[in-house]
């Protein structure tokens, strides 16, 4: 069974993550100890909230240079909503922010006609762009669960392993190499995001 680190960072839904896992069979450990996240065989970044507070507990815990190191030797990781953005090289949520600089790009607000909510909130469907291990056994067009006011947007489209409309086609999911990361949360998505968590599990 692999050694699989969720990345505790004060503002992540560990628990629900942790629970997700566990019913695909898999234990994980929640930490925020550097060492335990370099030695682990795959890592899980979530997150909900604010990406300044967030970007700024992940480097006063030093947990920036252990996650880039463990995707630099391309190890399995797992990125869930805030956690996809903060791999980017910018947001501009409530101002400016560098991020960890791994995958070329920003994070940007979603600016949507009258008629639509933001945060963008509740079910959606995803369409594949290339095929995604984690994304293997899963149905044409799967629906899956998201809370975000915000979206990232890739300097190569090639990473861009799914998308979604609201109304206009975002960035969904991102792939590359064994880094993998979603915008929407495979661990409230039911039974197809257990599916996703299974499939990282058995990479």
């Amino acid at each position: 069974m692999p050694n699989i680190s969720v990345i505790d960072y004060g503002m992540g839904n560990l628990r629900s993550v942790e629970k997700g896992f566990a019913l695909v069979g898999q234990q994980v450990q929640i930490t925020r100890d550097p060492e335990e996240i370099a030695s682990a065989d795959k890592l899980v970044l979530p997150g909900v909230g604010a990406f300044r507070d967030a970007i700024a507990e992940v480097r006063r815990l030093g947990l920036d240079e252990p996650i880039k190191a463990h995707i630099d030797a391309d190890k399995p990781f797992l990125g869930i909503c805030l956690g996809l953005q903060l791999l980017f090289d910018v947001s501009y949520e409530e101002g400016e922010y560098a991020g960890l600089g791994v995958i070329p790009g920003k994070c940007v607000k979603f600016e949507v006609p009258a008629e639509y909510k933001v945060p963008h909130m509740g079910w959606n469907q995803l369409r594949f762009n290339n095929g995604t291990p984690i994304f293997d056994g899963l149905r044409d067009q799967p629906h899956v669960y998201f809370v975000h006011s915000y979206y990232v947007v890739p300097d190569d489209a090639d990473v861009i392993a799914a998308e979604a409309c609201y109304p206009e086609p975002f960035t969904a999911a991102i792939h590359r190499g064994n880094l993998f990361a979603t915008q929407f949360h495979p661990e409230k998505s039911q039974k197809n995001g257990l599916r996703i968590l299974e499939n990282f599990v058995a990479l």
